[in-house]
């Protein structure tokens, strides 16, 4: 009766879709099923007796095993998303969920995993991301689909490009991709942020000098029009530049051709050039801070990028691009984030747009250890400042006292139901602390 007992149960162990295998206390493994065979390649016969990451190779393998940590706590692991290696070397994406073994003693005698292979999903994923994805960006947004279309069309026209967009919206982004895709891909890209120097800095740093220019010029210095030559410059932040560098710059445009300072020779510029500006041109050219001159030699090809708020389909896609980019940069396994911070950051103003999202992301990867990326992971700064938000629609209301009431709740627990000590960690008195639990019905 044992014996049919235990072929019945080895009946059941080899049927199951998901690979199933156990381990003792030194991490060896034990028993090995059908799925387990055909998702690492290996045989039961090669993996019985072998050590579990000899098998599986995985990153996580040697720090941050799941298996080992479930014997270690004795707590279950649910749905940890990791890629291994098969016997054949190709890498295949899976989930695991692992648990300890306890003996009749309840003592724990070794641990067991199952995983799925999630190849087929990955797969699917990354055809349907093909679609919103273009270069480095990530976007399903119907207006920035449009300029997806209109890229390699500019790209190969060598003309001058405007891009404006607000600060972190992705425009350098933009203009590598305009330079990836030309003829001039192969030569140099020259980023040239004009906001951030005065006229005198900035023309000796764009076009150059001679030696014995200026006091402190004691040899020849190329600019970044030489060093660009043959290739591209953008130049970032065009609106910031003052009327008097604008002329200059204008004749690099008409004639392609500039002088490095001190020198009377004049050189030749074999340059795409590219500007950006959080700025609208237009306005400045109406208010008499642009050259209207200059401003149409700019304005040849105009691409207008929207800020994140105006593209809330898109945080999602970002998210998760985000999160594959720091999981490789890190080494980590974080699966995504939790509900809470998904409906949180889809109703968040991110006045950063893009870049600010992405440092958001950052933050909580140096927090989040696994699993999921949770509320009190992401940078207290931004749960204060939604706190603090003025009132919106009535629907973006009721999200947003959702997200309050879970980040008031937590941090209340954390501090035991001390409101003062609850109030400081939030940034805000403890009157308005009352005032708020009040009025989200907050027991404490």
């Amino acid at each position: 009766m044992k014996a049919n007992y235990a072929d019945f149960f080895e009946t059941i162990f080899d049927s199951v879709a998901d690979g199933i295998f156990t381990i003792d206390k030194s991490r060896r493994i034990t028993s090995f099923n059908r799925s387990a065979e055909r998702i690492t390649g290996y045989t039961r016969d090669e993996a019985i007796g072998k050590l579990c990451y000899e098998i599986f190779n995985a990153g996580i393998c040697q720090n941050a095993c799941a298996l080992e940590e479930a014997i270690r706590t004795e707590n279950v692991i649910i749905d940890r998303p990791l890629k291994i290696i098969t016997k054949e070397g190709k890498t295949v994406s899976i989930s695991v969920s692992t648990s300890p073994l306890s003996n009749g003693n309840k003592k724990v005698i070794g641990g067991v995993e199952t995983f799925r292979d999630h190849s087929a999903i990955e797969e699917l994923k990354k055809e349907i991301n093909k679609r919103y994805t273009f270069e480095d960006i990530v976007s399903k947004n119907r207006e920035i689909q449009k300029i997806f279309d209109i890229i390699p069309d500019v790209a190969e026209s060598d003309s001058t490009v405007l891009i404006e967009g607000p600060s972190g919206s992705g425009k350098e982004l933009f203009a590598r991709a305009i330079h990836n895709l030309s003829s001039r891909k192969d030569k140099p890209y020259v980023v040239m942020n004009c906001g951030a120097l005065p006229d005198s800095l900035l023309e000796s740093e764009l076009f150059g000098y001679v030696k014995g220019a200026f006091t402190d010029a004691g040899r020849d210095k190329q600019g970044r029009f030489a060093l660009a030559e043959g290739g591209t410059i953008i130049l970032d932040e065009i609106g910031d530049t003052s009327p008097a560098f604008q002329v200059k710059l204008l004749r690099v445009i008409q004639e392609k051709e500039y002088q490095p300072l001190g020198s009377t020779k004049t050189l030749k510029a074999d340059v795409r050039i590219m500007a950006a500006t959080n700025r609208r041109l237009s306005e400045l050219v109406r208010s008499g801070k642009f050259r209207q001159d200059l401003y149409y030699r700019l304005n040849v090809v105009r691409i207008e990028l929207p800020s994140l708020y105006r593209r809330r389909e898109d945080i999602p896609l970002l998210i998760e691009h985000f999160m594959n980019v720091f999981n490789l940069k890190r080494n980590k396994h974080i699966a995504g984030v939790s509900d809470d911070v998904m409906d949180f950051l889809m109703r968040y103003s991110f006045p950063g747009n893009v870049r600010e999202l992405e440092n958001i992301i950052e933050h909580a990867f140096v927090l989040c250890r696994n699993g999921f990326i949770e509320m009190r992971h992401l940078p207290q700064e931004i749960i204060q400042a939604s706190l603090e938000m003025q009132p919106l629609t009535q629907r973006e209301n009721s999200s947003l006292k959702a997200a309050e009431k879970i980040v008031i709740e937590k941090t209340l627990r954390k501090h035991a139901g001390v409101r003062a000590a609850a109030a400081r960690d939030l940034g805000i008195s403890t009157v308005t602390l009352w005032r708020k639990m009040k009025k989200l019905e907050i027991e404490n």
